[in-house]
């Protein structure tokens, strides 16, 4: 399991908003700072954060906070 406040801060500063506005309703439709480079941005630290390799094809699609919860789920588990 992975730290949810951690994935907040991530996205807030990759994004760069408060971190009050990540949760549940964040997206690439959500959020006009979200843009296909920060996304990249996004991925390499969400990967070095929890110490994940997030395959290319969920990269991708990591849209939202809660694809982004469920993909950290997937690949945090013991």
């Amino acid at each position: 399991m992975f730290d949810e406040e951690a994935l907040k801060k991530v996205m807030a500063a990759v994004l760069r908003v408060p971190e009050a506005q990540i949760g549940p309703d964040t997206s690439t439709d959500t959020l006009p700072t979200w843009d296909s480079l920060r996304h990249m941005n996004l991925v390499l630290a969400l990967e070095q954060e929890f110490g994940v390799s997030i395959p290319d094809e969920d990269a991708a699609n990591l849209s939202s906070y809660a694809l982004i919860k469920l993909v950290l789920n997937e690949l945090t588990v013991d």
